[in-house]
């Protein structure tokens, strides 16, 4: 029997998605420091990243390898795209589905190479979802973010809706959850052609390969949209809020207690074509009461911006140190700086650019934290919002609120290694062994 001190043999798929990476990081250390063997397979330029965790780790050989964090090695480049669904499409096309074959193949051959018990993937690699099948892996999956697959009673994922209130918005609903599957099925003969491949039998929908044992969300459920159940096999773990490797850990000096509210700004740690957003941003501060901190980030690393007497420009810097005396957030809305914020009680002005990011802007306004703003918003808009959050109480009063039932949810890193040993104790009482399996397909 696999006790919770069994050391588990895991083989872990990660890739460069920007906010998706401090998480997986944190789920990859968490899993070493219980005394796990964590093989990792990713991107090559994070693999220093968890290699520092003590797990091992290798790049991709045949499927997408990103060798940098430079805009020009992104494979997808979804800032070029017209829409957020076509943009959507630039990531299925690049990495989500269409090469699944490649990670597929990719991740059963590093499975036969040393002993497997558990496959952990992320629910936006389908190619590790067929591989850990075709081996009849144990198969955990990381969401990084607030669910992609429908959770009962939420909106469809993307354009960041809020729930329905009557029929007519339920239809709308509908039309655009139709609207989706139809885009997912685009990529459906390519991900057929992977289970072919390794003798797992066709779906008939794209979606349906998004059914692993465990579906983690490392998200808050306080955060997310209300949902009267679960499907057993997702479970909110919390978030896994650990710092990317690269900040400056430098503490930027306290303000005294006399000084303006200060703002944190701060938009993805991936280019998205934020350059414009940014400088409207910085101008609408000029003309308010407040001092501001902007961190560049890898995204706009070396960018040259002019900034007035009372806004701050970095290269990069600890959030958490900020955010202790932040009295507003400014941010593209990416997960990580969302739940960072919220756990501090700071309230947020959200500009979305894609990506997950109009899910937790809508969960942001759902729960009156903050205010959406579109990208392209003037300077005078952004002022005005910004405005608001600081001075209009019922703003800081919602984030507090929420700062604490995310506190009193506990989860975290832990949770998800908890889940992962009760998982791999469940498929040992019922009689499946993993090596075994490995060794019957390879």
């Amino acid at each position: 029997m696999i006790s919770a001190r069994r050391r588990l043999n895991i083989l872990f798929l990660g890739w460069e998605g920007g906010g998706n990476v401090p998480p997986t990081i944190s789920a990859v250390r968490a899993l070493v420091e219980r005394g796990h063997n964590v093989r990792f397979l990713g991107d090559d330029c994070i693999l220093d990243e968890v290699r520092a965790t003590g797990a091992k780790a290798s790049g991709w050989r045949r499927a997408p390898n990103r060798k940098d964090r430079s805009p020009e090695s992104c494979f997808a480049r979804d800032w070029e795209q017209p829409d957020a669904a076509s943009a959507f499409r630039a990531w299925a096309k690049a990495i989500f589905l269409e090469p699944s074959a490649s990670y597929a193949e990719d991740a059963m051959e590093a499975a036969r190479e040393a002993p497997t018990d558990m496959l952990i993937g992320s629910d936006l690699l389908f190619g590790g979802m067929v591989a850990a099948e075709a081996l009849g892996l144990p198969n955990a999956l990381l969401a990084t973010n607030v669910s992609l697959l429908r959770l009962p009673g939420h909106p469809p994922f993307g354009p960041g809706l809020l729930p329905a209130a009557n029929a007519e918005e339920r239809d709308e609903h509908e039309h655009i959850a139709q609207m989706g599957e139809a885009m997912f099925d685009s990529f459906l003969p390519a991900l057929n052609e992977a289970r072919t491949r390794f003798g797992l039998a066709p779906l008939s929908r794209t979606l349906d390969q998004l059914r692993p044992d465990r579906l983690l969300l490392a998200t808050s459920p306080s955060f997310d949209l209300p949902v009267a159940s679960l499907p057993d096999f997702i479970r909110y773990v919390g978030p896994l809020l650990e710092q990317p490797a690269w900040i400056d850990r430098q503490k930027l000096s306290a303000p005294s207690a006399n000084e303006r509210p200060l703002v944190l700004v701060s938009l993805s740690t991936t280019y998205q074509g934020q350059d414009a957003t940014l400088a409207a941003i910085v101008g609408a501060l000029a003309n308010l009461p407040v001092q501001g901190v902007v961190t560049l980030g890898k995204a706009l690393e070396g960018l040259q911006m002019s900034a007035p007497a009372n806004v701050k420009i970095v290269a990069g810097a600890s959030h958490d140190d900020i955010l202790t005396r932040a009295s507003a957030v400014v941010t593209h809305a990416g997960h990580g700086t969302t739940l960072r914020a919220l756990r501090a009680g700071a309230p947020i002005v959200a500009m979305p650019m894609g990506r997950d990011q109009n899910e937790n802007a809508a969960r942001i306004e759902y729960h009156g934290v903050g205010i959406r703003l579109d990208p392209s918003a003037p300077q005078q808009e952004i002022a005005a919002a910004v405005h608001r959050v600081i001075s209009e109480p019922v703003f800081a009063a919602n984030a507090r609120k929420l700062a604490r039932a995310i506190a009193n949810e506990g989860g975290g890193a832990r949770r998800f290694v908890d889940e992962i040993e009760a998982l791999a104790r469940a498929r040992d009482a019922a009689g499946s062994s993993p090596r075994q399996a490995v060794h019957r397909v390879a």
